[in-house]
């Protein structure tokens, strides 16, 4: 798979992010700064690190099937393997300023 491409997959799998929300959170997860990676490979095969706010978040599995299933919906991806990381730790430094402006914290 050409860079190109691979760029062109990324694109779409971070506009597909912007549509998974931690439920009690009304920010999407990518300008949370949850997601630390997006790896595509020259198969299809996607593998994404990400994080949660909160280590004990109940919404984890939930949040995390939810970005499995909408990265395997991008054309071009084969398979997305989701992998949930607590280093670095996540703090809200990590946010976009949409979203530090959405939650008050600018």
């Amino acid at each position: 798979m050409e860079q190109d491409s691979k760029l062109a997959i990324e694109e779409k799998i971070v506009k597909m992010l912007k549509t998974v929300y931690d439920p009690e959170i009304p920010v999407n997860i990518y300008d949370l700064g949850l997601v630390y990676k997006i790896d595509v490979q020259d198969d299809g095969e996607t593998l994404i690190d990400m994080t949660l706010t909160a280590p004990n978040c109940p919404a984890a599995e939930f949040i995390m099937e939810d970005v499995r299933q909408k990265v395997e919906s991008v054309e071009g991806v084969k398979n997305a393997v989701v992998n949930l990381v607590f280093e670095p730790e996540w703090n809200k430094d990590m946010m976009s300023e949409e979203a530090k402006l959405e939650l008050g914290f600018l």
